[in-house]
């Protein structure tokens, strides 16, 4: 019997990865304690999330467990033991402010809690394949050095530069501000590919630009696409912190990042990094966003500015997924930022009233 584990099962690509292979006939065990409710308050517990997917299906198993606490998280590896085929590990703190405000938590969860996970995947199933959703954060702010072109709503990058199809996976991960949260990420990032070099486990550190998707519990501190949405129907005040909201992201919807999991669990490989994103398929400025969300809504945002960026927070960041491409020709994308936005107001618009 083939066991898919999924770290954060409740949240947005946990969930969807649950969806996924539960949709393909796997077998699958979430791990997930509804940590974003204490980190961002009630408006962003997942708990809705795991009602839904346990509702759903029948080959979903929930386990109300913490990743950092390292006997629970064990007897969940001892009960399936050699049955786990896929760890997928989506389970983190993922705030700069939340991170700067309580560091030993983030870092127990971030670093630690992936320490937990690879240790007992090499002691009870080490042929399975361990994949971690890293982040772009470990690059730091050294994405900021790039020489940036101000447009009418956007930072852009000239079409000449060796980035203008987004920032590849030799970008230096040193030498910068990574804020807090991005540090105790790169210490995770770095286990996972040690795991993989030192151990030959099939390990895999995706490093994501925005997540994003219609199961994500917005809050203010983050999500950004599903949080933004959520103020533009609730008429909730939405503010923008600096770079006089042209900061530019790639989006990734959180099915196009699943079935890029899938098609490396399927091929799997050794202490490998992938930057994904939605590269130049899938990207907005903050002001787009806006604008993409109130014709969306057919109502106008109620939102403020702020001269003062996020510490460590990027002005452009669109990822090159050139490397993951070529290693698996077959996956592409399925969803434009256009298409993830209007999923979100369309699943969500009723169960934010």
């Amino acid at each position: 019997m083939e066991i898919i584990l999924i770290t954060g099962s409740a949240g947005l690509v946990g969930s969807e990865t649950v969806s996924f292979f539960c949709e393909k006939n796997f077998n699958v065990v979430g791990i997930d304690n509804d940590m974003r409710r204490v980190f961002f308050g009630k408006e962003a517990s997942t708990r809705w999330n795991q009602k839904r997917l346990e509702g759903k299906y029948q080959k979903y198993k929930h386990y109300d467990i913490d990743i950092r606490d390292q006997k629970a998280v064990e007897n969940i590896y001892k009960e399936y033991n050699q049955d786990i085929s896929l760890v997928v590990h989506c389970a983190a703190q993922p705030s700069h402010d939340q991170a700067a405000d309580d560091p030993f938590t983030d870092f127990a969860v971030n670093a630690n809690g992936t320490l937990n996970l690879l240790e007992y995947t090499r002691t009870y199933c080490p042929e399975a394949v361990f994949i971690f959703c890293s982040t772009n954060k470990v690059y730091g702010d050294t994405p900021n050095l790039l020489p940036l072109i101000e447009l009418e709503t956007r930072w852009e990058v000239d079409k000449g530069h060796k980035y203008y199809n987004g920032i590849d996976e030799a970008m230096s991960i040193d030498h910068s501000k990574h804020s807090l949260f991005g540090a105790s990420k790169v210490a995770a990032d770095i286990l996972v590919q040690e795991y993989g070099k030192y151990f030959g486990m099939k390990t895999a550190s995706f490093r994501g630009g925005c997540l994003t998707g219609p199961n994500h519990s917005g809050a203010v501190l983050h999500g950004f696409l599903a949080y933004l949405m959520k103020c533009a129907v609730t008429g909730e005040s939405y503010t923008v912190f600096g770079y006089k909201g042209k900061q530019v992201r790639d989006n990734i919807h959180s099915y196009d990042l699943v079935n890029a999991f899938y098609h490396f669990y399927q091929n799997p490989r050794v202490g490998e990094v992938y930057n994904i994103g939605g590269s130049r398929y899938s990207n907005c400025s903050m002001l787009e966003a806006i604008r993409l969300c109130e014709e969306i809504t057919d109502k106008m945002l109620n939102w403020n500015y702020s001269d003062t960026n996020r510490v460590g927070d990027h002005i452009w960041y669109i990822s090159d997924v050139k490397k993951f491409k070529g290693h698996y020709p077959g996956w592409n994308f399925k969803y434009s930022v256009n298409d993830t936005l209007k999923e979100i107001f369309l699943k969500n618009k009723e169960r934010w009233f």
